[in-house]
Order: C-alpha cells, then sequence, then structure tokens
C-alpha cells in the first residue's frame, strides 16, 4: 500500500533515531511512526481497502504472521517485527508504502494532525488503561504530562477513573484539572508515593516519564494488588526492594503499544468522548525545528510535522463512531 502522507508526529523514538549515529539498519534513515494520510495506491492483492481512504500507520510495521505471538493474535510482540522508521522508510516524507496490515482507519472527527498520534502514543496510552484491571472509580495516577501524559490523564478520566495527574511544578495543575485530573500531585511539593497514600493508595500508576528514577518510590503510592505499569523508559535499571512488592501483593509491568485495530479503538474512543492530543504543527520541512523544540521540552504537547496535502474534515466516515 502507497500511502500519501498528511501528518506524522514526533516520538521520542525518532530523537533517538535521529541521533543515531550508526542506525542498524544502516543510512539512508527516514524516521517517522505517527503517521496519518490517504491511501494513493493498492497492491494487486490488496482487498477491503479503498484508494482515498484516511488511514493510520503506526508503531506496529508488520509481522511474521507464523510465530507463536502472530498466531495467537499478538502481533505487536512478534520477534521479527517492523517498525516504520527503523525498518523501512517512515513517515518524515510525502508518501510511505506499508504492509496492509499496519492500517488503521480515521474515523470523521478527527484531522490528519489529530490523528497521527493516535498511532503510537494515543494506542499505547489507551491501550496500558483499559487493559489495567482498574475500573470505573479506582484511583488512577499518570506520571507526566508530556506526549504521553496528557493523553494518559485524558483517557484515564474518560473511562471514569479517579484520575490523579503527577508532575512538576504547580504551574500544570490547571492543565492538570482541564485535561481532566481530579487530583494533581506537584512532585516539586511532596513525594508521589505519599501524596496517592493520602489518598487511598491507587489501583494502577500509568508513568509515562521517560525516567526510571521516580518509580521505585512510585510504589509506596499503590494500593494492595496495585499495579505500576511504565510506558516511558530510559536505559537505566530499576532499582527496587522486593519487600515493596511482596509485601502489598503489587506488581510493576510494562506495556509497549497495540495493534491496528486497537488503535482504531482508541481514535473511536476518542471521537466519542472528547480526548483530544494538544500539538503543535510544523511544515515537513522545518523537521529540524520541531526537533529542537521537542528536544528542549517545549512541546505541547506532541509535535506533528504537516505535508500541506491536508483534506478538509469530515464529520463522519466509514468506521467511524
Amino acid at each position: 500500500m502507497r500511502i500519501d502522507v498528511e501528518a506524522t508526529g514526533i516520538c521520542g523514538a525518532d530523537i533517538g533515531t535521529v541521533g543515531n549515529p550508526a542506525p542498524a539498519t544502516g543510512f539512508p534513515i527516514t524516521p517517522g511512526h505517527e503517521v496519518a494520510g490517504v491511501i494513493a495506491e493498492l497492491g494487486p492483492q490488496v482487498q477491503g481497502w479503498d484508494v482515498g481512504e484516511r488511514v493510520t500507520v503506526g508503531w506496529f510495521g508488520g509481522s511474521c504472521g507464523h510465530c507463536s505471538a502472530c498466531r495467537l493474535g499478538d502481533v505487536v510482540h512478534c520477534p521479527e517485527r517492523k517498525v516504520p522508521g527503523l525498518s523501512y522508510a517512515g513517515g518524515w516524507s510525502s508518501t510511505i508504502t506499508v504492509p496492509v496490515s499496519t492500517l488503521a482507519r480515521i474515523p470523521g472527527g478527527l484531522s490528519a494532525a489529530e490523528a497521527a498520534p493516535f498511532g503510537c502514543a494515543g494506542v499505547t496510552t489507551f491501550n496500558a488503561l483499559r487493559t489495567s484491571g482498574a475500573g470505573p472509580g479506582d484511583l488512577v495516577a499518570v506520571l507526566g504530562i508530556g506526549g504521553l501524559g496528557h493523553l494518559a490523564v485524558q483517557f484515564a478520566a474518560a473511562m471514569g477513573f479517579e484520575t490523579v495527574a503527577i508532575g512538576r511544578g504547580e504551574q500544570k495543575r490547571k492543565l492538570a484539572e482541564e485535561l481532566g485530573a481530579r487530583h494533581y500531585i506537584d512532585t516539586e511539593r511532596q513525594e508521589p508515593g505519599a501524596g496517592l497514600g493520602e489518598l487511598g493508595g491507587a489501583r494502577l500508576i500509568l508513568s509515562t516519564a521517560s525516567s526510571s528514577k521516580p518509580l521505585a518510590e512510585l510504589v509506596d503510592g499503590l494500593a494492595p494488588h496495585g499495579r505500576l505499569t511504565v510506558v516511558g523508559f530510559d536505559g537505566a535499571p530499576l532499582q527496587l526492594p522486593l519487600a515493596k512488592l511482596v509485601m502489598g501483593a503489587r506488581s510493576v509491568t510494562g506495556h509497549l503499544t497495540g495493534s491496528p485495530a486497537d488503535t482504531e479503538q482508541a481514535m473511536r474512543f476518542a471521537v466519542a468522548s472528547g480526548v483530544r492530543p494538544q500539538v503543535q504543527t510544523v511544515p515537513l520541512e522545518e523537521a529540524q525545528q520541531a526537533l529542537d523544540t521537542q528536544q528542549e521540552g517545549k512541546a505541547r504537547f506532541r509535535m506533528v510535522l504537516t505535508t500541506g496535502a491536508q483534506r478538509p474534515l469530515k464529520r463522519r466516515e466509514h468506521g467511524s463512531a
């Protein structure tokens, strides 16, 4: 399938790709795995898709189809999985060619710039929350209010959780509340684990911040049988006394992303509930400027590269909620 790219989100992994002096696949390399666009050409054996349909392509860029994970439908954990921008040319371009298995239909109500981040940030946070075991009314905390975190707070509130946003600085309180958080913990004033304990303990803490430093202390904020799920991380090891897990029957898990079907569900849920990524759009030709903005921590909250090919937004289309 060939897709005419309209918009591509910049993920933290893209920054790593750009800064890698020796990528595993060699040069040239085109980053980008949060892609939104329009089907331009179909392969000769493609069925069920039409030229002109609006689609996204996310972190999942294809799988082998025959391993045990694939046969169980868990395609994102295929050991031979592909990732756009790493395994083949990604979406920082005017066009991208991908396997048909990677496509997710964009529902009416989302622009290309809004849909693009759902390919990674959106589906990752949506899936991590809905598969966590937490139920409506449970205390759920989100660490970090950035590219992933601002979506996670919105999703958590829309799913009916008593949502806690954890950020640095009192200036973020108003934003957290606008995103749907019922509580805000300022890490400059209080240890987040202690703050969550005062609220009764969290059923789930979703860590979207790209640092392992606060995680050990965060476990203290879990209720018995609570779960800490990590979606943002660095390369540092997690230093955690096992007694904190054993004595409270707590767990620490990681979450990767979702399938194209999961991405479609995340977008439909967003349309139905009002969840939206907050994006800053920059022309593709100014990609370096967008990278600089994100690396300097000035993005609010997802930088999106646009090609100038965006179509008028329709309210309802094939596959809309």
